[in-house]
């Protein structure tokens, strides 16, 4: 794909320094995926494969601002939130995200490590201000309790949870399955016309990053042209590869892998 047909798409995220989440995983993913990548920097956080040390919220003039600037300045096909932290910059992304965006969210509240990255006083202002306009909501299990309210330990958990989600005004929902237990690892899709699922091996290790990658994967699809159900198994795919090549977070990095840079811990 040249520069002149490259299609855009943009992060609203937090800045992961150790490069496995975040901006950075999401950047990766773009570059892989053939779509240019434009960022909004929601916070900087002080991390690496195995912690969160802290976290740093940007005010929300200059996540407007960041915003408004690329808006004006590409034609971004996509936009994707991760990390927002806070309600004033959940309002901030409201108000700046141009009206019909395709939008995809990954409602970010808790890190692997256990971090809060979402106050807790910020999650009305995601389900009634965001979700409403998204295209695609992924939340993991703990997330997708959160905003159904209620408990998921099961598939028919999840479907019911991506129903309650769907009620909320998003488009679609994929509930991720990884905090089950099994041999393979189980994600929903949820539309208006039905469910669709994906499945595959679950690998004896944990990662660092496969969210921010899988949703960056779904924003790059919807990009391209794809539908919802079409990027969410295109991007189920990417990132089951990318997983399976993931490489160690505390010793050399000598592969790049298809979703940027995961990190399996050890």
């Amino acid at each position: 794909m040249t520069g002149a047909q490259m299609v855009s798409a943009c992060s609203i995220a937090g800045s992961d320094s150790g490069g496995g989440a975040g901006v950075q995983a999401d950047l990766k993913t773009f570059t892989a995926l053939e779509v240019f990548g434009l960022t909004v920097i929601t916070a900087v956080t002080a991390q690496n494969t195995r912690e969160v040390r802290g976290t740093w919220m940007l005010p929300p003039e200059a996540v407007r601002a960041q915003i408004e600037t690329v808006a004006d300045g590409f034609s971004i096909r996509a936009w994707k939130t991760g990390m927002l932290g806070c309600a004033q910059n959940v309002r901030a992304v409201a108000e700046a995200l141009p009206e019909g965006a395709t939008l995809v969210i990954d409602p970010v509240m808790v890190s692997t490590s256990g971090h809060r990255l979402l106050d807790e006083d910020a999650v009305a202002d995601l389900a009634g201000l965001l979700i409403p306009r998204a295209a695609v909501v992924t939340p993991n299990l703990p997330e997708a309790e959160v905003l159904a309210g209620m408990r998921v330990a099961t598939p028919d958990d999840m479907a019911e949870a991506g129903r309650r989600i769907l009620d909320l005004g998003a488009g679609s929902v994929v509930v991720k399955g990884g905090h089950l237990t099994g041999e393979a690892a189980v994600d929903l899709f949820i539309d208006r016309d039905g469910t669709a699922e994906a499945s595959g091996p679950r690998y004896p290790y944990s990662v660092h990053g496969s969210g921010c990658c899988f949703s960056a994967a779904l924003a790059a699809y919807l990009a391209r042209g794809m539908d919802a159900r079409g990027a969410f198994a295109a991007a189920r795919e990417f990132i089951d590869t990318a997983i399976g090549r993931a490489v160690g977070g505390l010793g050399p990095i000598r592969i790049v892998n298809p979703g940027g840079m995961i990190f399996r811990y050890r």
